[in-house]
């Protein structure tokens, strides 16, 4: 029964992957949806009946065919009303899913995950335990600086966070694999948003709450916290929405300073924000998402593939394929086959087959990109391909990727 164990954590891996993609969609949905409403309201008219009852502002909107009055009160309302929707359940469910994904697919296989000798020569448990302590550390780190008198101005504390997160990813690109690297800033930047939610702006919501029922007007420092905390979460929401899909784009998270690449994406991606919370307030700022554009485009030159060494050809278009398919049978094979030997894979990755000239062939772009151009694979390079048998890869394709 152990060749289904595999099998059994291929389905794990879609169903909770699945799930997380929906619990990140209701989550992020309503952050957007939050800030953007806080954005956009108006206050009412001095002296008017909205303004006597404490609210601070509202908003007409119409969707679905119907009409829509939010309004937003100073501290609360005169009156609790009997029905009142506590927006949480969006973020645990979406960092339940998402730790249960990270231990399916990263810790049940945490050598070819996690690991590359080439970074450094650890254990699965001495890997798994600085994934773990990063996301501890992230939040630790990150509620102290709120904390404090720096978390009192906006700018200073941003650019502090953005120097902490960018020291993380520097330091956990020299333990781990450039991919696990990054998904645990990812993990790391999920932990603080939903420990703010589960730690900050849930209590204080019910300390307002409490101090309602029992006839009490509530502290306004706590609506003033939440606040806070809630903006820094949409702040944060682009850079995690990159890192997780960063997995399928090694060109990132191969490169050589790779903790570089990802917080120029990172900080693209706040600028790009900036630019919609902005907008939701009147004001089109065109400079922030040019700015955010430049990065990227910064970020593109810098990492392009540089040409590949050149290879001795072989005597005949038949002699090179014979080359590369050994090459090939010794190197990727073991993941990449009908039937994969390597543990923790259940079939082919990306449902790529190198096992057979055919496979071979019809794959032979993504070979040379992957293999040659970013050496992102084999995995960690687990088997230990050398560059000359990347260059060997190299000639074989730049001459037509012939088998015969």
């Amino acid at each position: 029964m152990d060749y289904l164990l595999p099998y059994g954590l291929e389905w794990m891996n879609l169903l909770v992957r699945w799930l997380h993609v929906i619990t990140g969609i209701a989550w992020i949905g309503a952050s957007f949806y939050f800030v953007w409403l806080d954005n956009s309201l108006r206050p009412p008219a001095p002296g008017s009946e909205l303004a006597k009852k404490g609210v601070a502002g509202e908003l007409w909107a119409v969707h679905g065919g119907g009409f829509y009055n939010p309004q937003k009160y100073l501290v609360a309302p005169a009156e609790l009303p009997k029905e009142l929707h506590w927006f949480k359940w969006e973020a645990y469910s979406t960092w339940l899913s998402g730790f249960a994904l990270l231990t399916i697919v990263y810790y049940f296989n945490a050598q070819a995950m996690m690991v590359d000798r080439s970074v450094a020569d650890l254990s699965s448990w001495q890997a798994i335990g600085l994934g773990l302590g990063s996301l501890v550390v992230g939040w630790i780190v990150y509620d102290l600086l709120c904390r404090s008198k720096l978390g009192k101005h906006d700018l200073a504390f941003g650019a502090v966070m953005f120097v902490f997160l960018s020291a993380a990813a520097w330091a956990l690109t020299h333990w781990l694999s450039g991919r696990a690297a990054y998904i645990h800033v990812g993990a790391m930047i999920g932990t603080i948003m939903v420990a703010n939610v589960a730690m900050v702006i849930i209590p204080g919501q019910r300390k307002m709450v409490d101090a309602m029922i029992a006839g009490q007007k509530p502290d306004p420092i706590y609506g003033i916290r939440g606040k806070q905390r809630s903006v820094h979460n949409n702040y944060f929401t682009l850079p995690v929405l990159f890192i997780m899909i960063s997995n399928h784009f090694a060109m990132t998270y191969r490169h050589e300073h790779a903790w570089a690449v990802l917080a120029a994406i990172m900080l693209a991606g706040v600028f790009i924000r900036h630019f919609f919370n902005l907008r939701h307030k009147g004001r089109v700022e065109w400079k922030y998402p040019a700015v955010g554009v430049v990065l990227l485009l910064a970020v593109a030159v810098a990492i392009a593939p540089k040409p590949p060494a050149a290879a001795p050809a072989a005597a005949d278009a038949g002699a090179q394929f014979a080359v590369v398919q050994g090459i090939l049978q010794q190197r990727c094979v073991s993941c990449h086959s009908a039937h994969p030997t390597q543990p923790g894979f259940a079939t082919a990755p990306a449902g790529v087959m190198l096992d057979n000239p055919h496979g071979i062939t019809q794959n032979a772009q993504r070979i040379y990109q992957q293999a040659v151009q970013l050496k992102a694979m084999p995995l960690a390079n687990m088997t230990n391909m050398t560059d000359a048998e990347r260059a060997q890869v190299a000639a074989w394709f730049e001459g037509g990727a012939r088998t015969k």
